[in-house]
């Protein structure tokens, strides 16, 4: 089985999209007002929670449980607020002795465990997992303003003719952009009620083959896309493919350029299928204070330091609840354009860039809110749910801060 390659460290608009992006009834969290001129791209200005209106006995009760092992490995906590760094922890776990005890479990092609990457110590790249979709989804809306792609309701056909498709051509040719943004593409996949390490698994399946993208074109066609949500990693590796294609870049390359170079990432890893493609659905590695940034950039309407880095308006259109997943009933999930959608309070959404293992980048506008999460919780479900962490986190908040 092939091991996590040694790390490379990459030195590091225009009025919006097709139609499609207004789709829904439900309104999305409104984008934060900014309250200080300062911004984090030379590093993040540190605050105190009194400072910034946060309860620290609330976060310390949370920090101390993290430290005790109740939530499982968590390895770093951040909460941002009004553009500062109010609170950050992090925390060293024995991941050697773990992994020694479990050495079967691999995910696919890559070894859960390797010395070059874990343990993994504060300031180290961390694993972002599916965190890296909501990335894609960043680097798709970028490409859409720069018009390499003409809008979400573009057909994902065209940009696959060198591959062969074994499934329902008609349901293949019906497929857009928004639907693969979404998850609603009709693929047969199933990711979510088997292990990753269960062969049955698609998406590990996919990690195993040589050629990533036509094993998710080989794939029947289940449903009509747009008809039905099915979590499908393939289908955010599909945009690897089209934002090759349209920008005649790798995606990690286009990232390094229009995304993570604006924001100060100067120091970032991103895994490559066996076909040299960047791996969008869970390859990116990024240090927690630099997720926060990403996430910082979405607080701020897609604009950085006075730049729009992101077409206006795909903010609101990737972070309204546009699909309702029915995961978490009566606190249904919802998604977005490769975001979830978690509710709180009177009928609203935080929005979160949720990774596999307990990586969470929480992003609650109507606070002016950021929480960052990182973590390893692979053998059984993370104690530490994104929505345990959006309630936690809110109930440091004071009142009229």
């Amino acid at each position: 089985m092939r091991r996590f390659q040694p790390p490379v460290l990459f030195a590091l608009c225009f009025s919006l999209l097709a139609a499609g992006c207004g789709k829904g009834t439900e309104s999305s969290p409104p984008a934060a007002t900014e309250r200080t001129p300062s911004w984090p791209t030379k590093g993040w200005t540190t605050s105190t929670p009194e400072a910034e209106g946060l309860d620290p006995a609330v976060l310390t009760a949370l920090h101390d449980e993290f430290a005790s092992g109740t939530h499982g490995y968590i390895d770093s906590m951040l909460v941002i607020r009004h553009g500062k760094l109010a609170f950050e922890r992090s925390y060293t776990h024995d991941y050697r002795a773990l992994f020694n005890t479990q050495p079967d479990q691999t995910r696919g092609q890559y070894n859960y465990y390797d010395p070059d990457w874990h343990p993994y110590r504060d300031g180290d790249l961390h694993t972002m997992q599916s965190v890296s979709k909501s990335v894609t989804s960043a680097l798709v809306g970028i490409a859409i303003g720069h018009g390499r792609i003409p809008g979400v309701q573009a057909k994902m056909a065209p940009y696959f003719a060198d591959f062969q498709v074994k499934g329902d051509r008609a349901r293949w040719d019906a497929m857009t952009l928004e639907h693969v943004l979404t998850m609603t593409t009709g693929i047969q996949w199933d990711e979510s009620t088997v292990a990753y390490t269960d062969p049955r698994n698609s998406c590990a399946g996919m990690e195993k083959s040589d050629d990533w993208i036509q094993f998710v074109l080989a794939q029947p066609m289940a449903a009509d896309p747009g008809s039905t949500f099915v979590y499908n990693s393939g289908a955010t590796e599909l945009l690897s493919n089209l934002i090759k294609k349209t920008t005649g870049r790798e995606a990690h390359e286009y990232a390094r350029e229009h995304l993570f170079t604006p924001l100060g990432i100067d120091r970032f890893y991103w895994k490559t299928t066996p076909k040299g493609l960047a791996d969008t659905e869970g390859g990116l590695y990024l240090t927690p204070r630099d997720l926060a940034k990403f996430a910082y950039l979405y607080l701020r309407d897609g604009v950085w330091e006075g730049r729009r880095i992101l077409p206006e308006g795909w903010v609101a259109a990737s972070t309204r609840p546009l699909v309702d997943t029915g995961i978490n009933k009566p606190k249904n999930r919802k998604y977005g354009y490769q975001w979830w959608l978690l509710p709180h309070g009177d009928g609203r959404y935080a929005y979160v860039a949720n990774g596999y293992g307990g990586q969470y980048a929480i992003v609650v506008p109507e606070h002016d809110l950021i929480a960052v999460f990182t973590g390893w919780n692979i053998y059984d479900k993370p104690a530490l749910s994104p929505q345990m962490a959006l309630e936690r986190v809110l109930a440091a908040v004071r009142a009229g801060s």
